[in-house]
């Protein structure tokens, strides 16, 4: 379930309201009239099925709520009611596959944004990595994928090309096409430095690496693997679940790959460096590929599920 939290003008108010009441998926209705303040107005608030909110948001958009007043969304972790339970069963669909996308558009736009706390996790998740190709050690690696925060702008990349979004593609595509240059400019001081010291060695990066060579070696099994894991990613995104290993599965030749590219170019090794950026760039392309194509096949399979007009407010359309 999820709570919904609106302030609307007095005017507006009873078509509110009727539009609620008319949702077989709502409940919990509550009402506190002119309590508002800035911007002035009722409060109206409900618990609604993940699979009508969708009709819900977009009805409030098309009465002005978001310009005139405010809508606000949040996830109900716990709701113990029976008129709840009622709720889920009557609104069409399952929550389990549905897609509010207002919300994943706010998740991935905060997710996608080039920041420093995103270029310092990019970075330090590069820098694992380059030490686990140097040592051939799939523990580092693994760390690495963990640490990397590269999924955000490539779902945002996703969400903006299937919901048309321009300043969330901008974004996204500036967060991976600035991120990675810096995060792999910076790995290749570090490789430097730790070579000075005498802690990394040229011969670490050309010896046997029977465990990391998969990283500078770019072939349709990883394009494959990169696109399972993009509708993983995707999927994971869209029903809420827990994204933690579909992380690690989308990072899997994303950081690794831009690290032992950076290491190579570090030690002039120009031909596993490229190698290593077809890899990337083979799996940055295949996981956007499919996250979009996920995305278009959800939103299909919700608007012909849900594509009806509303039986208690006239005029208003579902696109």
């Amino acid at each position: 379930m999820l709570h919904l939290r609106a302030i609307v003008p007095r005017e507006k108010s009873g078509a509110v309201r009727r539009l609620l009441e008319a949702e077989p998926g709502v409940t919990h209705l509550v009402v506190w009239p002119g309590v508002a303040v800035s911007p002035p107005g009722d409060v109206i608030a409900c618990d609604i099925a993940r699979e009508s909110a969708n009709l819900v948001l977009d009805d409030l958009r098309a009465l002005g709520i978001d310009e005139d007043g405010s809508i606000a969304l949040e996830n109900l972790d716990v709701s113990l009611s029976r008129s709840a339970r009622e709720a889920e069963s009557d609104a069409p669909g399952e929550g389990a596959d549905a897609v509010v996308w207002e919300q994943i558009t706010e998740a991935t736009s905060e997710e996608s944004t080039f920041t420093v706390t995103f270029l310092a996790f990019l970075t330090i998740a590069t820098m694992i990595a380059a030490c686990g190709v140097l040592l051939d050690n799939p523990i580092l690696i693994v760390g690495a994928m963990v640490v990397g925060p590269e999924f955000g702008p490539l779902a945002g990349l996703c969400v903006a090309t299937v919901q048309r979004r321009r300043g969330l593609a901008a974004r996204s595509a500036f967060a991976l096409l600035a991120g990675f240059p810096i995060a792999m400019s910076l790995t290749m001081a570090f490789t430097w430095l730790l070579t000075w010291s005498g802690d990394f060695d040229k011969s670490m990066l050309e010896g046997d690496r029977p465990q990391t060579s998969f990283i500078y070696q770019p072939d349709w099994l990883s394009f494959w693997v990169a696109f399972l894991a993009g509708v993983a990613g995707i999927l994971s995104l869209t029903s809420s679940k827990s994204g933690a290993l579909i992380g690690v599965l989308i990072s899997v030749t994303t950081v690794p790959a831009a690290a032992n590219a950076a290491v190579a170019v570090a030690y002039g090794d120009l031909s596993q460096a490229g190698g290593s950026l077809g890899q990337l760039g083979l799996n940055l392309g295949a996981i956007v590929v499919a996250g979009t194509g996920t995305l278009l096949a959800q939103r299909y399979a919700w608007s012909r599920t849900h594509g009806k007009h509303h039986p208690g407010v006239p005029g208003l359309r579902r696109d």
